[in-house]
């Protein structure tokens, strides 16, 4: 795990010497947007733009979640890196990168800008016109696939309704902080005072997620909306990698009756089980994290079956 410095490829671990051991997240340098609005450089075009992932990145999930939901497939082409992630980042391996032929994900972002310095992340969405990255944020690129090819595809489901925006973004920002990026808090924490805070704070906010669960089938209103989505590709890692890599271990999330079912649920939309490898999840995690796992063994656990019967369409009162 690296980043880019003067224009160079620098294999280096977070540095948390500077916030007391906590784990501080990058912020997102590309926020352009696919938009119709006149004067925009991004227009919504099929085969105009192509998708970068890991398998293995919840953030990344989430673009591949709405890709499938909103049949975007034949609209934007998609390319999926290696599971582990070397000395180089991530890599595109025998794979290859079906646009330019590169072998690295950071060399995309210098040819995108050549001054670029920083982490390099997934996604990336790129535009094969003007050859460069439109949006490395995912919030901002599950809205944009959310709603901006809508013409294109006449698919018009709407998971960020206007009616539900204010408590769909108060729902995401406690989750983003405190389970989201919690598990990376907890996880890649390097002192005791900092992983303890984070473990408790994560945990508080599931405790808080079982009783909400308990009483309303979604996290807002009574359809499926982006807040779960969000959400979902945080928890169906939990048991596989949070749990043990990251020492989030007070509970595993099949110990809780309702999340559990509602993680179940969410899996069994149709299209949605498509987008989830576990076993690649595992590698990624277990076997590229050489600080928090220096032997690379990847554990054979946990088991789940996400298609066991759910009972998220009770009666809710």
């Amino acid at each position: 795990m690296g980043l880019i410095v003067n224009g160079k490829w620098v294999d280096q671990w977070y540095d948390t010497d500077k916030s007391e051991g906590k784990f501080v997240r990058q912020d997102s340098r590309f926020r352009a947007q696919i938009s119709t609005a006149q004067g925009s450089q991004f227009k919504p075009e099929a085969g105009r733009y192509h998708l970068y992932v890991s398998l293995a990145c919840p953030w990344a999930h989430r673009t591949l979640i709405f890709r499938k939901l909103k049949q975007l497939e034949d609209v934007i082409s998609v390319s999926v890196v290696e599971a582990q992630m070397m000395e180089n980042g991530w890599e595109f391996g025998e794979s290859g990168d079906p646009l330019y032929h590169l072998d690295h994900a950071y060399q995309l972002y210098l040819k995108a800008d050549p001054s670029y310095q920083g982490r390099v992340t997934v996604p990336i969405l790129w535009d094969k016109k003007t050859q460069t990255i439109v949006n490395n944020e995912s919030v901002e690129i599950i809205r944009m696939f959310n709603s901006a090819f809508n013409e294109l595809t006449g698919n018009v489901d709407d998971y960020f309704p206007v009616a539900q925006r204010e408590e769909i973004e108060a729902v995401n920002t406690r989750i983003y902080d405190t389970i989201n990026n919690g598990v990376y808090k907890a996880g890649f924490a390097t002192t005791q005072e900092a992983y303890n805070d984070a473990y408790h704070t994560l945990f508080d906010s599931l405790d808080w997620l079982e009783n909400r669960l308990s009483k309303q089938r979604y996290l807002v209103g009574e359809n499926i909306t982006e807040a779960d989505w969000r959400l979902f590709t945080t928890l169906i890692r939990f048991d596989a990698v949070y749990h043990g890599h990251f020492k989030c271990n007070r509970n595993k999330l099949s110990e809780f009756h309702h999340i559990s079912n509602y993680v179940n649920e969410l899996y069994q939309v149709p299209g949605v089980k498509e987008t989830v490898d576990l076993e690649y999840t595992k590698i990624h995690y277990y076997a590229s994290h050489l600080t928090i796992n220096p032997t690379r063994i990847v554990p054979l656990g946990a088991t789940q079956n996400f298609d066991a019967p759910h009972d998220r369409d009770r009666q809710y009162f």
